[in-house]
C-alpha cells in the first residue's frame, strides 16, 4: 500500500508499515537464531505446521524435558515456601548455564530433596509416637499412682502382711476375686490418646458395646500435640479403660481403631515405668537433634536452590518458547534448513539481519540464513511503537477494538482530549494537585512498584499512573479556570473586577456589584461564586462550552475518516460520506457552536433554544429579537437545505456505485479470465481466483441505511451526550462546596475543638471517599464513553488485531510458553 498523498503529518498517526518474511535457516543455527530473534522482540512468527498435533511436531522431545524441569522447579518454589526461603533476583549472564548439565542437577536436587523429606517424616512420625507415650505414661501413671497408696493404707490398717499375691509391691490388677461358685477374674486395661472432640462419642460408644462392663478414665492434655498420622497439632485427651475378657478386649481395640485412638503400652510396675520414661525421654531427645541436623541441612540446599531459582526458571522458560517457536517451522526435505514466516516491521529489517549473520557466526554454520520477502494480499498486524506514557492512553483505545492496518490511531489525540474532557467535568485545582501527588509517588517509586506484585486495585491505579498524571495536570488547569479550590474561590491571578456597592451587595446578588477596575484577567472572577446568579451563570457558560467542545471533538472525527479515506485511495467514501457528514454537522450544530460563539462576544440576550427549534419548525418566520447578527434568516434556510440535502446524498450514491465498482472488476477479471485461456503461459496462476465473489445489492444498501439513519441521530444525540460534561462539572462542583460549607464550615462554627476535629476528619474522609474516587471513576467513565461512541464511530473501525512479536520479556513467573 502506498499513501494517497494527502495528510503527510498523518503518517504519525498510522501503524508502521509491516512486511511479510520467509526466513531459511540452516538446522545448526536455527536455535541461536530464534534466541536473538526473541532478544530482538520484533518478528512474529507464523505457524506453518497448525495441522500438526504437538506429539507429531520436530521438538516435542525438547519440549517434553523442559516440561519436567518446570515441574522440578515449581516443587523447588514449594519447598522453598514451606521452608520460608526467598528466591534471590539476579540477572542471568549468557552461556552461564548448560540446559544438560542444568537436567542432571535438578533430578539430583530433586532425588536429595524427597529423600531427606521421606526420613524427615520418618523421624518426624516417631518424634510425635514417642511424644505421645510420654503424655501417657505421665498421665496414666498419675491415675495408678493414687490406687497403690490406697491400698497401701488399707494393707496397713488391717495388718496384712506381704505376700506374692496382695503385697503391695504386686500388680493392683492381678488381684483375684473369688466367690464360691466362681473362678478368680482378671482386669485387663488400655491406654492411649484419642482426640478431644471425639471423647464424647467415643465414650458412648464402649459403653454401648461393653454394655457398661468397662471403666474409663480421661485427662486433658494442656496444649494441643502432634498427631503422628496426619502431622497436624491435635487436642487430645489420654484414656485408660479397664475391661473383663478377650471379647471385651477385642471390642474396645477395633473402637479405638475406628476413632483414631493411638495405643501404647503400659505397665503397672513403678521401677518399669520410671525406666520407662527415661528411655523414651534419651529417644526424644536423640530424634530431636537428629531432626534438626537434617532440617539444618535441607535448609542449607534451599538456600543455594533459591540462589539460583530466578537464574534457572528463566533459562528453562526461555528454551522451552525457543523450541515451541521451531515447532512452528517447516523442515525442509534435506532436513538440514527450517523455514519459517512471519511478521516484521520494516524498520526492523537491519536489526533482524544483524541477529541472524551473529547467530550463523556464534554457531559456526558454514551456511548464512535467507531473508527474503513475500507478497500478500493477509492483512498485516497492527504495531504502533509506545513507550511507558503512551502505552496506557494506547490501552484505552485498544480496549475498544485494535486499529486496522495503517489506520489512523485516534491513541494520538487521546493523550490529550481524554485528560481534558476529565478535567472539564473533574475541574478543581485542590482536587488535582491531591490526584498529582498520589501519581507523583507512583511515578517516583515506579522501578520498585514494578518489580513486585501489586493488588488488583493498586495495580490498575500505577498502570495507568500517566494517564491519571494528564488528568491531575488538567485538571489543576480547568480548576484555574473555574477558580474552585475544594469549591473556595480565590483571588489569584489579581483583585475581582467587581466591587460592593453596600455590604448587603453579596446577598442580593449581582445587582449590588459594580465595576470597579478592569475584568479578572484569568478564568472566573471570584465575586461570582456564592452569589444568587452562580448557578445560572454556570450553567449558562459551561453547557455552551460543552456544546462547543462535542462538535468540535466529532468534527476531528470526521476529518480522521476523510484521511483514512484519502489513504486508501476510497474515493466513494470522501465524496458520498465525507462531505455530507460535515455539512450535515455543521449546519446543525457547527452553526449552533457559531450562534453561541456570536452571542458571547455581542452580549445578546437571544433564545438560542427558540432559534434552533424555529429553524425547522417555522424556518421562514421572523427571528426578531433573536436575530443575532444580519441575514441570519437566509443563512439558516440555505443551512437547513444543504442539511436536508446532506441526508439522500449519504443514502443512495454510495450503494449504486459500489456496485459499479463490482461490475467493472467483474468484466475485468473475466477478460483475465478468457486471456489466460488463450495464452495460459503469461496468465498469472491467481488471476481468476476470485472473479466468484458476489455482490448482495439489497445487503449493502440496507447497511448504509443504517449508516446514515445511525448519523443523521446520532449528530443529535451524540451533541445532547456532550452535556454530561456541564452535568458532572456542575455536580462535582456542587458537592465539593455542600462537603466545605456543611461540614467544614458549620463544625468551625460551633468554637468546639472536639466538633472541629470530628468535622476536619469527616470533610478529608467525604473529599478522599466520594470527590478523589467515586468522582473520579464516574468523570473517567464518562470521558471514556465520549471517546469510544461519540468521537471514535466517526472514523475508527477497530476491527485489526495486534503484533505480537516473539520476545523474552514477555516471559514471566506464570507463563507456560
Amino acid at each position: 500500500m502506498t499513501d494517497g498523498g494527502c495528510c503527510p503529518t498523518m503518517d504519525l498517526l498510522r501503524s508502521e508499515p509491516m512486511q511479510l518474511v520467509q526466513l531459511i535457516i540452516p538446522t545448526e543455527s536455527a536455535y541461536r537464531a530464534v534466541s536473538y530473534l526473541g532478544d530482538l522482540g520484533l518478528f512474529q512468527f507464523k505457524d506453518l505446521n497448525a495441522e500438526k498435533s504437538p506429539f507429531q511436531r520436530t521438538y516435542a522431545v525438547q519440549i517434553k524435558r523442559c516440561g519436567e524441569m518446570t515441574r522440578k522447579l515449581r516443587f523447588f518454589k514449594e519447598q522453598m515456601a514451606k521452608a520460608g526461603v526467598s528466591p534471590s533476583t539476579r540477572s542471568m549472564r549468557d552461556g552461564e548455564v548448560d540446559l544438560d548439565k542444568l537436567e542432571v542437577k535438578l533430578a539430583e536436587l530433586e532425588a536429595e530433596l524427597i529423600e531427606n523429606n521421606a526420613n524427615n517424616d520418618k523421624l518426624q512420625h516417631s518424634y510425635s509416637e514417642l511424644l505421645e507415650y510420654k503424655l501417657v505414661l505421665h498421665k496414666v501413671g498419675e491415675f495408678f499412682s493414687p490406687a497403690q497408696k490406697s491400698a497401701q493404707s488399707q494393707q496397713r490398717e488391717h495388718g496384712v502382711q506381704s505376700n506374692s499375691e496382695g503385697s503391695i509391691d504386686s500388680p493392683l490388677l492381678q488381684e483375684q476375686m473369688t466367690t464360691e461358685t466362681s473362678k478368680p477374674i482378671k482386669l485387663g486395661f488400655t491406654a492411649g490418646l484419642v482426640p478431644r472432640e471425639k471423647s464424647m462419642s467415643f465414650e458412648r460408644i464402649l459403653f454401648r458395646a461393653t454394655r457398661g462392663n468397662f471403666f474409663l478414665k480421661q485427662a486433658t492434655i494442656e496444649h494441643p500435640v502432634l498427631d503422628p498420622l496426619s502431622g497436624e497439632k491435635v487436642d487430645k485427651n489420654v484414656f485408660l479403660i479397664f475391661y473383663s475378657g478377650e471379647r471385651a478386649n477385642s471390642k474396645i481395640l477395633k473402637i479405638c481403631d475406628a476413632f483414631g485412638a493411638n495405643r501404647y503400652p503400659f505397665t503397672e510396675d513403678l521401677s518399669k515405668q520410671f525406666q520407662m520414661i527415661t528411655e523414651v525421654s534419651g529417644r526424644l531427645s536423640e530424634l530431636r537433634t537428629t531432626i534438626d541436623v537434617g532440617l539444618l541441612h535441607r535448609s542449607a540446599r534451599l538456600q543455594t536452590i533459591g540462589y539460583h531459582y530466578e537464574t534457572w526458571i528463566l533459562l528453562v522458560k526461555k528454551v522451552k518458547s525457543i523450541y515451541h517457536t521451531l515447532n512452528m517451522f517447516n523442515v525442509d526435505v534435506t532436513k538440514k534448513c527450517l523455514v519459517a514466516e512471519g511478521w516484521c516491521p520494516v524498520f526492523a529489517t537491519n536489526q533482524i539481519q544483524s541477529a541472524l549473520l551473529r547467530a550463523r557466526m556464534d554457531s559456526n554454520s558454514q551456511v548464512g540464513t535467507i531473508f527474503q520477502v513475500l507478497q500478500t494480499k493477509e492483512s498485516p498486524p497492527t504495531y504502533f511503537r509506545i513507550n511507558k506514557f503512551t502505552s496506557a492512553f494506547q490501552e484505552i483505545v485498544d480496549a475498544y477494538g485494535v486499529a486496522k492496518y495503517r489506520e489512523a490511531n485516534p491513541g494520538v489525540f487521546t493523550i490529550i482530549t481524554f485528560p481534558f474532557l476529565f478535567a472539564v467535568m473533574f475541574g478543581d485545582w485542590g482536587h488535582g494537585i491531591c490526584l498529582f501527588l498520589v501519581t507523583l509517588y507512583f511515578i517516583i517509586r515506579e522501578k520498585k512498584f514494578s518489580s513486585q506484585k501489586l493488588g488488583d486495585i493498586v495495580e490498575m491505579t500505577f498502570g495507568g499512573r500517566y494517564v491519571i498524571m494528564m488528568m491531575a495536570l488538567f485538571s489543576i488547569y480547568t480548576g484555574l479556570i473555574y477558580n474552585e479550590f475544594f469549591s473556595v474561590p480565590f483571588e489569584l491571578f489579581g483583585p475581582s473586577a467587581y466591587g460592593c456597592r453596600d455590604p448587603s451587595c453579596r446577598d442580593a446578588g449581582t445587582t449590588g456589584l459594580i465595576r470597579v477596575r478592569r475584568n479578572y484577567p484569568f478564568g472566573l472572577d471570584p465575586k461570582w461564586h456564592g452569589t444568587r446568579s452562580e448557578l445560572p451563570f454556570l450553567n449558562s457558560l459551561k453547557m455552551k462550552m460543552s456544546i462547543l467542545l462535542g462538535v468540535a471533538q466529532m468534527n476531528l472525527g470526521i476529518i480522521l475518516s476523510y484521511c483514512n479515506a484519502k489513504y486508501f485511495g476510497n474515493g466513494i467514501n470522501i465524496w458520498h460520506q465525507f462531505i455530507p457528514q460535515m455539512i450535515f454537522l455543521n449546519c446543525l450544530f457547527g452553526y449552533l457552536s457559531l450562534l453561541i460563539i456570536v452571542k458571547w462576544c455581542t452580549g445578546s440576550q437571544a433564545d438560542l433554544y427558540h432559534v434552533m427549534i424555529y429553524m425547522f419548525l417555522s424556518p421562514t418566520a421572523d427571528l426578531g429579537e433573536n436575530q443575532l447578527f444580519g441575514g441570519q434568516k437566509l443563512l439558516q434556510l440555505v443551512l437547513l437545505m444543504l442539511a436536508l440535502i446532506a441526508v439522500p446524498w449519504m443514502l443512495f450514491p454510495k450503494p449504486f456505485l459500489l456496485r459499479k465498482q463490482h461490475q467493472e472488476r467483474h468484466q475485468g477479471q473475466s477478460y483475465s479470465l478468457l486471456h489466460a485461456i488463450d495464452d495460459p503461459l503469461e496468465a498469472e496462476p491467481n488471476s481468476h481466483t476470485d472473479h466468484h465473489e458476489e455482490f448482495d445489492f439489497s445487503e449493502v444498501f440496507v447497511h448504509q441505511l443504517i449508516h446514515t439513519i445511525e448519523f443523521v441521530l446520532g449528530a443529535v444525540s451524540n451533541t445532547a451526550s456532550y452535556l454530561r460534561l456541564w452535568a458532572l462539572s456542575l455536580a462535582h462542583s456542587e458537592l465539593s462546596s455542600v462537603f466545605y460549607d456543611k461540614v467544614l464550615l458549620l463544625a468551625w462554627g460551633f468554637n468546639n475543638i472536639f466538633v472541629l476535629i470530628i468535622g476536619i476528619a469527616v470533610f478529608i474522609f467525604a473529599t478522599v471517599g466520594v470527590l478523589l474516587i467515586m468522582e473520579t471513576l464516574s468523570a473517567f467513565l464518562h470521558a471514556l464513553r465520549l471517546h469510544w461512541v461519540e468521537f471514535q464511530n466517526k472514523f475508527y473501525e477497530g476491527d485489526g488485531y495486534k503484533f505480537s512479536p516473539f520476545s523474552f520479556t514477555l516471559l514471566n513467573e506464570d507463563d507456560e510458553a
